[in-house]
């Protein structure tokens, strides 16, 4: 039964794809067929296309009066990049089984994919009851026993209880109050379910003072989001991969069980080659997609060209920032590969507690104290700027509190005079400001610093890594060392010429390819290029994001009564 391509998307499940869809009532727009900003919009009647994915492009919004659109309101287009913070309008429309909500509602593996929902009525499970209300954390899907499921947790009095539902459980599930706020593109990806718009309210309204803003000024109520997504596709006669808006004035037919799907190309993303067993490498394939970027490898990694891909592994960077104070700073993750060397500058360290992480049984920290503090207590030391301290140690004290004895974390310390020093004692919470005082002028390879010193750790680039053509670390005033994180990465080289290999990040590079039947001359890779990779700010930003939390200095306790 034919279908508007609008209607085919909303209802397909990610799952299902790929699918063979064939043009019932085709479009054709004059001039080139890459008019519409790289999408396709000529499309013959008859024309058959394998659909390999899709994802929200942009998003129609209008404003919403009574959980309604409101007679007044235009529609407006909103670009997942537009500035400002949402909150999220839980959806009053029942689902009626965890099929529907696993069908319909993005499950994943980050915070993102975690909804909550509740049950109108109790739920009995073999050794559990789900009480009416009780929120439900939907974790990820999976198969047990044969049959789809969906893990779960739900949390009574401070302890986790984790169990299944079947996709056949029935029922009324209702989405729970979302407190969190979000981007709009963080939205699009992961909080507008399947055949449902999403109602949001905005939590700031500072781009509203951008004259340019599509919406009302000074409005600060609720919009009701409708998707609008980019259809990936593959054509039957081509080997590029085409982009399809989904509100395309066109009509399909899903003939996925009457085609040889096996006919059309098939488009693989690095994480489908990164899925691949160990031993099917090394691999030979032509790019469909290559990835934007004027760095190498990227600008040698162009659509038709062919790359051998030789192994899949996970390799250690070290996430970097540049020291500047402007907003302007750049991100690097540098592989410990890396053949420059580097000089220590000076950190700086908001609280005593800081200090305490900071320092090693290597050498002494030596720090000048940058504001003062007055301490509540006698026992302990009050700063004032300037004070220079060897940090020493972790300990507890005994002060008097509000005429009782009470125990408190402090930080030993001595304090440097002109002639002598002298023992003194920080509160661990003390909110004052230190930096590093550096006597090391000895000179550190990246693996050296990650063997022998805490991070963060500010340094500046002495000597650069001369067998990388343009070393970008060298121009940065300074940069701060920020954490060692893991990630994936493919080797590749040029099939054509294999003169140099390069590792190219599994998750952060958008490229497709199809695997050719071609072997590989040299299974052995050639000599490894060192590659800095430059992040942006929203990748610097999910590379911390799920690292573990940092820890927090102990609260301060209340002040003194007046």
């Amino acid at each position: 039964m034919a279908c508007t391509l609008d209607n085919f998307i909303h209802s397909l499940d990610l799952r299902a794809l790929p699918r063979v869809i064939q043009i019932q009532s085709g479009v054709y727009c004059q001039g080139s067929i890459y008019e519409m900003f790289g999408n396709e919009c000529s499309l013959s009647t008859g024309e058959v296309i394998k659909v390999t994915g899709f994802k929200i492009n942009k998003l129609i919004a209008s404003i919403c009066e009574n959980n309604e659109v409101s007679r007044f309101s235009a529609k407006v287009e909103l670009p997942l990049n537009f500035p400002g913070l949402y909150k999220i309008v839980a959806d009053k429309t029942p689902y009626v089984s965890i099929e529907e909500i696993a069908r319909k509602v993005s499950i994943g593996p980050t915070r993102f994919g975690h909804p909550c929902f509740y049950s109108a009525e109790d739920i009995k499970l073999a050794n559990f009851t789900i009480k009416h209300g009780e929120q439900i954390t939907f974790n990820s899907v999976e198969e047990v026993d044969g049959t789809m499921a969906v893990d779960c947790v739900v949390v009574r009095n401070n302890e986790s209880h984790s169990f299944t539902l079947p996709f056949s459980q029935e029922g009324e599930f209702y989405e729970c109050e979302d407190d969190q706020i979000y981007t709009l593109k963080e939205i699009a990806e992961w909080k507008i379910p399947k055949c449902r718009n999403r109602i949001v309210k905005l939590s700031n309204t500072l781009h509203l003072q951008d004259s340019s803003s599509p919406l009302p000024e000074n409005f600060d109520g609720c919009l009701i989001l409708m998707p609008v997504y980019e259809v990936q596709a593959v054509m039957k006669f081509r080997k590029d991969i085409v982009h399809i808006l989904s509100d395309l004035d066109v009509e399909v037919k899903d003939i996925t069980d009457c085609y040889d799907i096996g006919s059309f190309l098939q488009p693989l993303s690095l994480e489908d080659i990164f899925e691949r067993t160990s031993k099917e490498f090394p691999m030979v394939a032509e790019i469909m997609e290559g990835p934007l970027g004027s760095q190498k490898p990227y600008n040698l990694l162009s659509t038709g060209k062919e790359i051998v891909i030789y192994k899949k592994y996970q390799a250690a960077r070290v996430l970097a920032s540049e020291m500047r104070s402007d907003s302007s700073k750049r991100h690097f993750l540098i592989p410990t590969s890396y053949k420059g060397k580097f000089k220590r500058r000076p950190r700086e360290f908001p609280t005593a507690y800081d200090l305490e992480i900071a320092r090693t049984e290597k050498e002494q920290l030596h720090v000048v104290a940058t504001k003062a503090f007055a301490s509540p207590h006698k026992e302990l030391f009050s700063v004032s700027v300037g004070d220079q301290f060897l940090v020493q140690q972790h300990q507890t004290s005994e002060v008097l509190y509000e005429g009782r004895k009470k125990l408190v974390d402090v930080l030993a310390c001595e304090q440097i005079l002109s002639d002598t020093y002298k023992k003194v004692l920080l509160p661990m919470y003390m909110e004052g400001g230190f930096v590093e005082v550096i006597h090391d002028k000895k000179q550190y390879h990246l693996s050296e610093i990650c063997k022998e010193f805490h991070l963060p750790f500010n340094v500046k680039v002495s000597v650069r890594d001369l067998s990388i053509e343009e070393d970008v670390l060298a121009a940065a005033p300074g940069l701060r060392f920020e954490e060692e994180i893991t990630d994936s990465y493919l080797l590749i080289s040029s099939a054509s010429s294999p003169v140099e290999s390069w590792e190219i990040p599994v998750y952060r590079l958008s490229m497709l390819v199809h695997l050719l039947n071609k072997d590989v001359q040299a299974v052995v890779p050639p000599v490894m290029r060192t590659t800095v990779e430059e992040v942006s700010e929203a990748e610097y930003y999910m590379l911390r994001r799920y690292e573990n939390l940092t820890l927090h200095p102990p609260p301060r306790p209340p002040k003194k009564p007046t």
